[in-house]
């Protein structure tokens, strides 16, 4: 409780740990329930995987990053050897999926626009910020969502993301892998790195080729990190700044169409599982690349378009 009752410690950084408590807590009861599960054939795995990633977004705060480390490589071991599957979900029927909808409609919407207002409502306040304010619009929505139908118990929220988080299985981790990948990479100096390779590539003084480079590059690095937010720190050190900033760019215009020239990346890779594969999974599609293969098309046509763009605005 000392974290909580510190005064030093943002009311953002304690509605956070709320919410990670309360994730923590929902992945331990994934893997109790698919424990509990004989009709799941790997149900010892998947209850080792879920609990122990429960534990270490609960507690991790509180518990040595060494003991930290070491429960991370046991959870992981289930996840290679594939031995985390979903285990038996009760799916609602067919009339019941029909009441809903003729009861509720188009307000099923209503939640989901909460959570983005309650967003951009705590970027407002500094005191608690935008992800805080969208972890409390989570909660808002819960609680639309029990008005519009009183049968929406915490029971049924709790069964209803276990059945999420089983179809997504050890998918689910890669977006948080991949923001501390670019962390990771800084850090390494990996900007530097490149920055090395490139400056003997691009013509000095020519900031036409350092942006069609720099562009190119957040899309190439977005496919490899899955991440345009972690791939543009690298890219921006390592050709951003030196070959396109350095030359008097607007750095407003070339930040904002560097994230758009790293999303036509995310369209064209398995790494951005959170937005190709786990679909994916969801819709149980037989061609695993689907996703990717209908947008690849509009990838390219972006990326072109992007490249223009910023030549024309910068």
């Amino acid at each position: 409780m000392a974290f909580f009752m510190d005064p030093e410690v943002l009311s953002s950084d304690k509605i956070m740990e709320v919410f990670y408590i309360v994730m923590g807590l929902m992945s331990i009861y994934a893997g109790v329930h698919n424990l509990r599960d004989r009709s799941n054939p790997s149900r010892y795995g998947t209850f080792v995987f879920w609990t122990l990633l429960g534990v270490v977004i609960a507690f991790g705060r509180w518990i040595p990053p060494m003991i930290d480390g070491l429960l991370i490589v046991i959870m992981v071991i289930p996840a290679i050897a594939q031995r985390v599957k979903p285990g038996k979900a009760a799916e609602p029927a067919d009339a019941e999926v029909e009441g809903n909808f003729r009861r509720i409609g188009q307000k099923v919407f209503i939640p989901a626009l909460a959570i983005g207002v309650f967003a951009i409502a705590g970027a407002l306040i500094p005191a608690i910020g935008a992800l805080a304010g969208c972890c409390i619009g989570v909660f808002a929505s819960a609680i639309i969502l029990w008005a519009f139908n009183r049968a929406n118990t915490p029971a049924v929220f709790l069964g209803d993301s276990e059945r999420l988080l089983s179809a997504m299985g050890p998918l689910c981790m890669l977006p948080m892998l991949l923001a501390s990948l670019g962390a990771i990479f800084d850090a390494a100096g990996v900007g530097d790195v490149i920055a090395h390779i490139v400056g003997g590539v691009i013509p000095e003084g020519n900031r036409t080729v350092g942006i069609i480079v720099f562009a190119l590059g957040m899309m190439l690095f977005t496919m490899i990190m899955g991440n345009a937010f972690a791939a543009i720190t690298v890219m921006t050190v390592g050709i951003g700044a030196p070959f396109v900033l350095a030359l008097g760019a607007n750095p407003a215009v070339v930040g904002i169409l560097a994230l758009t020239c790293g999303y036509c990346g995310t369209l064209l890779t398995p790494m951005a599982a959170n937005f190709n594969i786990v679909p994916v999974a969801m819709l149980q599609m037989k061609d695993r690349m689907g996703v990717i293969k209908n947008q690849v098309l509009p990838a390219l046509v972006m990326i072109v378009v992007q490249i223009i763009y910023m030549l024309v605005a910068c």
